[in-house]
């Protein structure tokens, strides 16, 4: 099962962005999906994840600004970003998860890249 992120782009601090995460898998709502994000140097790390009954978990370091839903129908995980800020700058992956509070597993791909400028 195959999952593609897009959605990122280069932005002014403050504004918004939708990324989303399609998938080609046929049991998609039964699966666990996460978003992580990246910055070069540092440990990939999660941002939120969702699992088949919309329950949802957060990253330590959110504070309100991420939100993560689903549509079954699309196959499709999203993540809002609110008030973008120059720390948000990374690349957005999502992935697989076990559980909510899993590990993820399989492929990363190539991820959606968000570029906030001050």
């Amino acid at each position: 099962v195959q999952l593609q992120a897009s959605g990122g782009g280069a932005v002014q601090a403050g504004q918004s962005l939708r990324l989303s995460c399609a998938s080609d898998g046929n049991v998609f709502r039964f699966m666990t999906l996460g978003w992580y994000r990246q910055v070069p140097g540092r440990q990939r790390e999660l941002v939120a994840a969702i699992d088949h009954n919309s329950h949802e978990r957060y990253g330590e370091f959110v504070k309100g600004r991420f939100t993560i839903s689903r549509d079954n129908e699309k196959r499709t995980v999203y993540l809002q970003i609110a008030d973008l800020k120059p720390d948000d700058t990374a690349v957005y992956y999502c992935s697989h998860m076990h559980t909510l509070y899993g590990e993820p597993f399989g492929s990363w791909g190539q991820g959606t890249l968000v570029t906030v400028s001050s």
